[in-house]
């Protein structure tokens, strides 16, 4: 003991050097103020988060169009009821009803849609129980899916890989996405605001000028606050929960997305409120391969079911009671 207790000593002069060398401990300067004896440390930011250059600081983009100005939102009619097990030789219901699992495509960190139960660790919310309302009319069995945790950069491609059958992943209907993948018909429809912690001073959109704001690249979010507030510096994260996280440690001064989703980042701090009006509208559409028109009208089929059978109130008043009582379901616009 006394030799490992010889050999400790230098060591503890050394560290308590380097610790005097670290914190300027050697007395403060005679003509300026005391140099601080305690070094501070920033949190890290969220892992793959990125610092985005400001658009700019002139006034908002009026000229650009809105990610959903062309309302790609109409879809194809609901086909012919099928029985449970029995779907058309030769399309995408066969080969799903063949391979016994609907594949669907979500993530893991958004709260009240698609979500790690702490309790159970299984995948819950809103967009999780419409996939089994989907797997419950192929298969009579709403437990057949296998969900994939697809972030918002791989999930297309995975959905024309054919990795995945249906994305259902609080997916804006927009323009840009209509052009590479078909959609169903809304089934959700949200509105773009802005999250703060409360006393913040911001109140809307203008209040945004020289904040740094985090959303989430590849999304309908992040296009909104680059068109209509380019003076905002964006922090681009992986997901919605690293923008909680960054606006706890103070890294950001507001999140902006989906107010639905937004909610499910309030509901799990009390600090944080909601506020500003509507960026933009953002109608949720599941993801299905371009040229699937079969699968398109099934899917709808089911959205035709839950609307009118009172599931979808019932879902909305399981997974979405935050947002106050179910609203009517949105109503369908059909392209044929």
């Amino acid at each position: 003991m006394s030799g490992r207790g010889a050999r400790w000593r230098p060591r503890r002069a050394l560290l308590v050097l380097a610790l005097v060398a670290l914190t300027g401990c050697s007395g403060p300067a005679l003509d300026g103020p005391a140099s601080p004896t305690t070094p501070t440390f920033a949190p890290p930011l969220p892992g793959g988060a990125l610092v985005l250059p400001t658009e700019g600081g002139g006034p908002p983009s009026n000229a650009a169009p809105a990610p959903t100005s062309c309302d790609a939102t109409p879809s194809l009619r609901p086909g012919a009821p099928t029985t449970p097990g029995s779907m058309p030789p030769g399309g995408p219901l066969a080969r799903i009803a063949e391979r016994g699992r609907l594949i669907v495509a979500v993530d893991q960190s958004t709260n009240l849609f698609s979500f790690r139960d702490p309790r159970t660790g299984d995948l819950a919310g809103f967009d999780v129980a419409i996939a089994r309302e989907i797997a419950r009319d192929i298969f009579g069995d709403p437990s057949k899916v296998e969900f994939q945790i697809r972030n918002t950069v791989d999930r297309e491609p995975a959905l024309r890989s054919g990795s995945v059958d249906l994305i259902i992943n609080a997916m804006t209907i927009t323009c840009d996405r209509a052009e590479r993948i078909d959609f169903s018909t809304v089934y959700f429809l949200a509105a773009q605001r802005i999250l703060v912690t409360e006393g913040s001073g911001i109140g809307g959109v203008a209040d945004l000028a020289g904040k740094r704001v985090c959303t989430v690249p590849n999304t309908t979010s992040l296009a909104n606050l680059q068109r209509v507030q380019p003076a905002a510096t964006v922090l681009a994260v992986e997901t919605w929960a690293d923008c909680l996280v960054a606006l706890q440690q103070r890294q950001v001064e507001a999140a902006t997305t989906d107010d639905a989703l937004l909610a499910g980042l309030a509901a799990q701090d009390p600090y944080l409120e909601i506020v500003g009006g509507s960026l933009e509208a953002e109608p949720y559409g599941i993801g299905i391969d371009r040229g699937d028109d079969e699968l398109v009208r099934f899917v709808n089929a089911t959205l035709e079911r839950i609307r009118s059978d009172g599931t979808w109130a019932a879902l909305h008043d399981r997974w979405l009671s935050v947002l106050g009582p179910p609203p009517a379901p949105p109503a369908p616009v059909y392209r044929d």
